[in-house]
């Protein structure tokens, strides 16, 4: 799938929406209005205002520029759209997200835009903050009033304020994850999702805008004299002395400021939100894909073809009409089960197949290997796996395909018994002792109970044999050492000079090893060291399983179409896939309940938080799991006792026993 395709599918749906945001905007501008020149005790007044603003030449040309903003945020939100979420390991992980040149141009854009809405909002609110210089009276003391021209700090803090928020919302909008597109379980109408988030919307606007002001005035009381003496230098202003400044207790006091302050920050946010907000329903509404096609130009935009594209949101787009297909179509599922002609082959049946059937033997794959490495991860690992047997056997001389039978399975193999190892890392003086920061409680406790009627317990009189000490998987070097004649059975400490590569590691590499270990000490003892480095724990868990919406989608897609082929499928196109399927999904099954045995990995998901902000995306794990069992149970139940009649392992044959007795 090309390029073409996807941006055939997306110019419609931004302009849409951007034609949306444009229509909503007065509306928007009215309310700011009405509300900036607010006067409950004269009604008749306030109203008559209100229309002469909104009526004005000035009202127009900032619903111009505004409009124009909303174009570049449209913008911004195209160019950085996912639907994959970015689940960062620890917070230097996300500092560094946050640092790349991309997103350190989308925040200083957005603090431009942000300065141009408050200038906007001065604008259309008509209040006295309309220009950096006033007329005011530097000395209260002079009577002959001769006026000069000074700062107007209110309206300096009132643009500080806006670019401090333009730069706060790009700043959440990649913290949040705001770029991921959530596509919604339940397929409602456009207005509908709208009118749904639309309270969420103005809440969450309103709040934010209170804690952003919260933090720039109290930036501002800490730093607000380094900005208010550049731009009097720059503009050679002076400062009135009449009013107190705002970076003193007094001059917080003004509550009518921060009035304007809150009030044009929450029309900031509302609009900027409402452009993400339609955005985010118009690109992950549902597109039909047609099943077949009649021309050969359309075969890019068919459901199998667009099944496989590399395309990521043309992709998510055709799973989600797959599901749709499966459970609410009836005649396109025909379609999905017909025959090619002429040939009679179920072109379409396989290519959906076989690419719902890849997605998850990837998952799989990717589980295995998750489970792998966290096994292996910081252990002394025994030689029982193949990765381990393919090291032992090649260091007692077995070659791996000689251990290895034609039917896969592992013949036994000669190994180096432990003790042996034990006994010759003691009996090498090695760094790492009992005594010292690498060695490992597992070896201690093993060397400590050595078998003393042991064949290898003393002296070993033959030069040719190969001694491995004890592996450490956390540290990087393995030595494997030679040594004849007798060996002592203490362990005693590294001596001071260099030592021969026939005895042990260099003096330099022992040096090195000492002082990597003392410095990483050192380093985790501090606060602020730990709190960048350390990891969340669920974040390998979460990023493991950040594109589950797909997996999902192709869970339910293929156990609806396969449940309906029992009744609809009349050639069996299905009975052929039916055994891979099965045996796909029970491995899939398998994997994913071992990854939650895992320590560190949470059973049950945590309480989602409401808001306008989706965060489903970290408990997609836990979605992902019971869809599995769900699809399992939806094909069990639908084919019965006939599954028997399926070609499958013993261990398959258990597990779906299981499923149909309803005891998993």
């Amino acid at each position: 799938m090309t390029e073409i395709g996807e941006r055939q599918v997306l110019k419609w749906r931004v302009a849409t929406s951007f034609a949306w945001s444009v229509i909503l905007l007065p509306l928007s501008c009215i309310s700011f209005i009405a509300l900036s020149r607010l006067n409950i005790f004269h009604p008749i007044q306030w109203l008559t205002d209100v229309l002469g603003d909104v009526s004005s030449s000035s009202t127009f040309f900032c619903l111009l520029l505004l409009s124009l903003l909303q174009g570049v945020q449209c913008a911004f939100n195209v160019k950085f759209y996912s639907v994959v979420p970015t689940i960062p390991g620890s917070r230097l992980s996300l500092i560094g997200q946050i640092l790349l040149p991309q997103h350190v141009l989308h925040s200083f854009v957005h603090s431009l835009m942000g300065v141009l809405v408050f200038w906007s909002c001065t604008v259309l609110s008509r209040g006295p903050y309309q220009s950096l210089a006033v007329p005011c009276n530097t000395d209260p003391s002079d009577k002959d009033g001769v006026q000069k021209m000074c700062l107007n700090e209110r309206y300096l803090f009132l643009l500080l304020t806006g670019a401090f928020m333009g730069y706060s919302y790009s700043l959440l909008y990649f913290i949040h994850n705001m770029n991921y597109l959530s596509f919604p379980i339940m397929q409602q109408f456009k207005y509908v999702q709208f009118r749904r988030f639309l309270p969420l919307l103005l809440h969450h606007s309103c709040v934010q805008s209170l804690y952003l002001v919260r933090n720039c005035t109290a930036l501002y009381y800490f730093l607000g004299y380094i900005p208010r003496t550049w731009f009097q230098g720059i503009l050679n202003l002076h400062l009135d002395q009449q009013l107190p400044p705002l970076d003193s207790l007094f001059g917080l006091l003004d509550l009518s400021l921060f009035y304007k302050i809150w009030l044009c920050g929450a029309f900031l946010l509302v609009t900027w939100h409402i452009v993400w907000l339609l955005f985010q329903i118009h690109t992950t509404e549902d597109r039909m894909f047609p099943v077949q096609i009649s021309f050969v130009e359309d075969a890019e935009m068919c459901l199998p073809n667009a099944l496989g594209c590399n395309t990521p949101l043309l992709k998510y787009l055709a799973f989600q009409d797959l599901v749709l297909l499966s459970q609410y179509s009836k005649i396109r599922r025909q379609d999905v089960f017909s025959l090619s002609q002429p040939g009679g082959h179920p072109h379409n049946w396989i290519a959906i197949s076989t690419e719902c059937l890849s997605v998850l033997s990837n998952l799989t794959a990717r589980l295995v290997a998750h489970q792998e490495a966290a096994a292996s991860n910081g252990r002394v690992r025994f030689p029982s796996s193949s990765a381990e047997l393919r090291k032992s056997s090649s260091s007692s001389g077995t070659s791996l395909d000689e251990s290895i039978d034609k039917a896969g399975k592992i013949a036994p193999v000669s190994r180096t018994p432990m003790s042996s190892l034990l006994k010759t890392t003691a009996s090498l003086k090695r760094p790492w002792d009992s005594n010292s920061a690498f060695a490992s409680p597992v070896v201690g406790h093993i060397s400590a109970a050595q078998d003393q009627n042991s064949p290898w317990h003393g002296s070993v009189q033959s030069p040719h044999v190969i001694r491995r000490g004890a592996k450490l998987w956390t540290c990087g070097t393995d030595l494997d050492i030679q040594k004849s004649g007798s060996e002592t059975s203490s362990i005693s400490r590294m001596s001071p000079r260099p030592v021969s590569s026939s005895e042990g590691p260099s003096f330099f590499f022992v040096w090195y090893q000492n002082r990597q270990e003392q410095i990483k000490n050192f380093l985790s003892k501090r606060v602020l060291i730990m709190y960048l480095f350390s990891k969340h724990p669920e974040a390998s868990s979460q990023e493991l399983f950040a594109d589950s919406q797909i997996h999902i989608w192709a869970l339910e897609g293929l156990s609806h179409l396969v449940a309906a082929s029992f009744s609809e499928d009349r050639m069996g196109v299905v009975q052929t896939t039916l055994s891979n399927i099965l045996a796909t999904l029970l491995n899939l099954q398998e994997a994913v309940e071992k990854h939650f045995k895992l320590p560190h990995v949470s059973s049950k998901p945590a309480r989602a938080a409401q808001g306008l902000v989706d965060s489903s995306y970290k408990t997609l794990r836990f979605a992902l799991r019971s869809t599995l069992k769900t699809a399992i149970y939806r094909i069990t139940t639908t084919f019965g006792e006939h599954l028997h009649a399926i070609p499958a392992s013993a261990e398959q044959r258990k597990k779906l026993q299981q499923f149909l007795d309803f005891k998993e």
